[in-house]
């Protein structure tokens, strides 16, 4: 329960806070390894470090175009052609924004009247919540089942009314590292078609794929003029604090966008633009040796979790890993972690942050794998003395 503060409006009363606050204060707190918040412990290409401090030294320290430099629309459009086969005119339907993020923000707050009704799966990532609270609308959820986190397409398909304007996908999935199969895309698309509803997809962990091929759901058929498809380079990079992320979609969508984003941030990150267009251009070579790193960084996580005794659900994208904490404790999946954080120096951020139906997610713990390989030994250790 997050404190009310004076003077806030109501629809922002419960989300005075974050789960990745509070458990990141925790860790500092009592000196533990923060396998929390989401932000690798090493920085991206050395490539395009040098590139935004060229861009600094070049002068490129002012507002950039609304839309973001060309340089980086075509990088992007390029980008998408080359792994997704989705064709963009980087002129009229790239949008670069201040991290997906706001790309999302801006969506549900141009995209939704009041009133109107956001359709996710849950669990979802915390600000689809929030943003969608400050666009006036409504969600509605859709669960995703362990172990393998499926979804009913009844269950979808019962949760559009005449008041749904959207649907949000995130693929691959945080927080539970699920990659959408093409099956399972091909459902979404047919009811967003049969509905005439638009979907937003955060696909900003399209290149953190382990096993199953992510696909973009713009791809499959009679979707491309209905869907916004949404990434950043935060992750793709290792950059998270730049906060260059970016939508694309059909010109009409775009402008649409546009209203809502050029008056949050209007523009951002004028010489990281530069960096991750030379990123996006260059370093097809590391992301796929960064991708293999991560999964053996999974692997090694995963291995040491279940010799501790958690049960370890399959992830197949993303940073994270999801275990089942029943075989260890009764306890809500909260006071476990700060409960952990305490017994032996690991921090974890419980699943129900993530869910409406708070008796869903309560026995669920998610993991951050993307961190140094001593410092994920070094949490193995520490979870292994645990008492």
């Amino acid at each position: 329960m997050t404190a009310r503060i004076p003077y806030l409006n109501a629809r922002l009363q419960g989300y005075t806070s974050t789960i990745f606050s509070e458990m990141s204060a925790l860790a500092v707190a009592t000196g533990s390894i923060n396998l929390g918040q989401g932000f690798p412990d090493t920085d991206g290409p050395d490539l395009i470090k040098r590139s935004a401090i060229r861009a600094i030294e070049d002068g490129h320290n002012q507002y950039p175009p609304l839309n973001g430099i060309s340089e980086l629309r075509s990088a992007i459009a390029s980008h998408h052609k080359r792994h997704n086969g989705l064709d963009f005119d980087p002129v009229t339907e790239i949008l670069v924004t201040a991290g997906a993020t706001e790309a999302i923000a801006s969506c549900l707050l141009s995209l939704c009247e009041t009133g109107d009704e956001v359709v996710m799966f849950e669990p979802y990532y915390d600000s689809y919540a929030a943003c969608t609270a400050m666009a006036g609308a409504q969600r509605r959820t859709v669960p995703l089942r362990a172990p393998d986190w499926s979804f009913e397409p009844e269950a979808l398909e019962n949760a559009i009314t005449n008041r749904t304007r959207l649907i949000l996908v995130n693929t691959p999935h945080n927080p539970t590292g699920k990659v959408f199969s093409l099956a399972e895309l091909q459902v979404i698309a047919d009811v967003a078609r049969r509905h005439d509803l638009i979907v937003v997809t955060d696909e900003v962990y399209e290149h953190l794929v382990y096993e199953s091929p992510h696909v973009s759901l713009a791809s499959l058929p009679g979707m491309a003029e209905r869907t916004i498809t949404i990434s950043s380079a935060a992750k793709t990079f290792s950059v998270t604090g730049w906060k260059v992320g970016w939508a694309c979609a059909r010109p009409e969508l775009i402008a649409a966008i546009r209203s809502a984003k050029q008056f949050l941030t209007y523009v951002n990150a004028a010489p990281f633009q530069y960096a991750i267009a030379e990123g996006l251009n260059q370093c097809d070579d590391y992301l796929v040796e960064a991708t293999a790193l991560l999964r053996e960084k999974r692997d090694l996580l995963a291995a040491g979790l279940e010799t501790a005794g958690f049960k370890v659900l399959p992830s197949h994208g993303t940073f994270f890993l999801t275990t089942d904490i029943t075989p260890l404790s009764d306890e809500d999946g909260h006071t476990f972690c700060r409960e952990l954080a305490q017994r032996c120096g690991v921090v974890a951020i419980p699943s129900s942050a993530f869910y409406d139906d708070k008796a869903s997610g309560w026995h669920f713990v998610r993991w951050m794998f993307s961190k140094r390989r001593e410092v994920l030994e070094e949490a193995v250790e520490r979870l292994g003395r645990r008492q």
